[in-house]
C-alpha cells in the first residue's frame, strides 16, 4: 500500500532506538518519519516545530470562534456601566 510521506528525512523505529538524538538532528530542524516496516508509524519533530504546530491550531480555532461571533449582533457598552 502507497503512503504519502510528510517529511523529507525517515528513518526505522530500529535506528531511532539507536541513536534517537542522532536520528532527529537528520531532520535538521524539521520533522522526520519514522517507519516501522516501511510503512510510516509517526513523526518525531523538534520541540520548536511543535509549539509553531500548537500555535497555528489555537489561531485556526480562535479564527472560528470570531467568524461564528461576526455575525452576533453589537452591543453597546459604556466604561462607567463597567
Amino acid at each position: 500500500m502507497a503512503h504519502t510521506i510528510h517529511a523529507s528525512v525517515t528513518a526505522s523505529v530500529t535506528e531511532l532506538k539507536r541513536n534517537p538524538m542522532g536520528t532527529m538532528a537528520a531532520g535538521k530542524g524539521g520533522a522526520v518519519a519514522i517507519l516501522n516496516r516501511n510503512e510510516p508509524a509517526f513523526y518525531c519533530i523538534p520541540a520548536a516545530e511543535y509549539e509553531a504546530m500548537l500555535d497555528l491550531i489555537e489561531d485556526a480555532e480562535l479564527n472560528a470562534i470570531a467568524d461564528a461571533r461576526a455575525s452576533s449582533p453589537e452591543v453597546a457598552v459604556s466604561l462607567d456601566d463597567l
